[in-house]
């Protein structure tokens, strides 16, 4: 279907890479890739990017730790993350690395940028206070707390439980100071730019205290992009990194098609530890250069498991590999969007999951269509069944297929509401399972054959909509349902849905095929 509605451009916080891919990483993927799905079904033009964020400190003492290059250890790490996204199926159509030469570019040319328009807001002078290596972020002395080792020997750590250190050098520096009050204008005149309203208030309340000016840059290490004009000296890493965001778009040819077409932004999808970087440092960097802020961000919580932060120290850590190994892939992404609600923590527990999956994918979904196309595979001839006349029964289901729930979907969608999104769309779902068995079609081929055909005719389109519906979050498995419809691949956008006569009497299909098993109790991960 050729897009008749606004491009839409997304993306999800790139990846760190000083270390493997888990879970979160996997649920950031998917809740991004979800959002782009949809949308590309409702008819938009979607650009989907993600990828690896690859300089600063932590990962040149990464890399040395484990005997490697910086460059040799961000092939190797990145790889992972790419791997990941083939993974999970992630539909993204550019996968960036900030080690790229178009970066380097883009990330000199925003620094210039900031320069030219606002030439007072970047300054050189010294930078003494206390910096985390692990959150590669400044910290004021308010914030840190202090811990003491088992030798009583007193240290300071980050809001984040990562240790400080007392830093002094030469730096660059943004005058942040400036734009306390812009933010502030910023953020009132667009409510609407951090979601959810927790984060936003967390954001208000931080910029309220007064913003201090930034360090930008780095001289006692080199891995980074150097600072135009000044090479002993590498930008600070979040100025770097955020700015992937318009190199993947083009930046700094800002008449390119691409450029003009998707930015600014719709919605960057992150994770709610490094909100700060997204809200308050991103929005005055672009400020200073004279370009436009993105939509909004989105700060979506952590994943917990039975109740705990995952921790290799707790030993909790599960890998997005495992969760497919043990229950498919579509049933992960399912889970991950089903469980976990609007911007809040969710919790993974293996015994809910296979609750969760029996109940709405086996026995919901996946029951309805098994049972639906082997009654019309054994009863009529092994194609689809001529209606006849529809009672108001047949109404009401067609109505809520054709006409109601999209509505509701969308609604939840563009407010990365997909726990409730696919609420809605398994209430059709259950409404379909107890119209069979309200209206007992096997019942039917002895008292009413006639009746029996409609009746199949109705859930066989009804399935044929669901398998639409459900394409953004299970895009395999919906597959196989209008695979086994003989849905023509061209018909499956959101606009074929209230679309009569898609689903065509008399269509051969094949025997039917499961597509969610059941899965047993025994059968979980240890």
């Amino acid at each position: 279907m050729a897009a008749d509605k606004a491009p839409f451009y997304i993306t999800t916080a790139i990846s760190y890479v000083n270390g493997s891919p888990h879970l979160g990483h996997g649920y950031e993927q998917i809740l991004t890739d979800v959002m782009a799905r949809f949308k590309r079904l409702n008819g938009h033009d979607v650009m989907f990017l993600t990828g690896t964020d690859e300089h600063g400190q932590k990962v040149a003492k990464t890399a040395e730790k484990n005997g490697m290059e910086p460059r040799d250890f961000c092939d190797k790490v990145a790889k992972e993350f790419e791997d990941l996204a083939g993974l999970l199926n992630i539909s993204n159509d550019d996968f960036i690395r900030t080690t790229e030469e178009r970066h380097y570019k883009a990330s000199q040319a925003i620094w210039n940028a900031i320069k030219e328009n606002n030439p007072d807001d970047i300054y050189l002078g010294k930078y003494e206070g206390w910096y985390s290596v692990r959150d590669e972020a400044y910290f004021a002395e308010s914030e840190l707390t202090e811990g003491e080792d088992t030798d009583g020997n007193k240290y300071k750590l980050a809001p984040t439980g990562a240790p400080v250190e007392w830093v002094e050098e030469e730096s660059y520096f943004f005058r942040l100071s400036a734009y306390t009050d812009k933010l502030l204008d910023f953020y009132n005149a667009h409510p609407e730019f951090i979601e959810p309203e927790s984060r936003r208030n967390e954001i208000i309340s931080f910029v309220k205290t007064g913003l201090q000016d930034l360090s930008i840059s780095r001289t006692n290490f080199s891995w980074g992009v150097p600072v135009p004009g000044d090479d002993k000296h590498v930008m600070y890493v979040w100025l770097d990194a955020l700015t992937n965001y318009i190199t993947g778009v083009g930046y700094p040819d800002t008449e390119s098609e691409s450029y003009k077409k998707f930015w600014p932004a719709d919605y960057h999808v992150i994770g709610k530890d490094i909100i700060r970087f997204h809200c308050v440092y991103w929005p005055a960097f672009l400020m200073a250069a004279n370009l436009e802020l993105p939509k909004k961000v989105f700060a979506h919580g952590f994943i917990n498991v039975q109740g705990q932060k995952m921790s290799k120290s707790v030993g909790n850590v599960i890998s997005p590999n495992d969760l497919i190994k043990t229950y498919g892939l579509d049933q992960t992404r399912y889970l991950l969007m089903r469980e976990v609600p609007h911007g809040q923590d969710g919790n993974f527990s293996h015994d809910h999951a296979i609750t969760r999956i029996n109940s709405d994918l086996a026995n919901g979904l996946g029951n309805l269509v098994q049972r639906t196309l082997s009654m019309i595979f054994k009863n009529c001839d092994g194609s689809i069944p001529e209606p006849n006349e529809f009672k108001d029964d047949d109404h009401k289901l067609l109505n809520r297929a054709h006409e109601l729930v999209l509505p509701l979907v969308l609604e939840e969608v563009d407010k990365m509401r997909f726990n409730r999104a696919l609420e809605a769309i398994w209430r059709l779902v259950n409404d379909a399972n107890a119209y069979v068995d309200a209206q007992a079609p096997w019942a039917l081929k002895k008292e009413d054959p006639e009746r029996m055909k409609t009746v199949l005719y109705v859930l066989a389109e009804t399935i044929r909509v669901l398998g639409i519906l459900t394409q953004a979050v299970t895009p395999e498995s919906s597959a196989k349902i209008l695979d086994q419809l003989k849905i023509d691949p061209k018909a499956r956008d959101f606009s074929f849905i209230s679309k009569k006569h898609i689903l065509q009497a008399g269509t051969q299909i094949d025997k039917p095929e499961g597509i969610f098993p059941r899965l047993e109790a025994e059968e979980k991960a240890a």
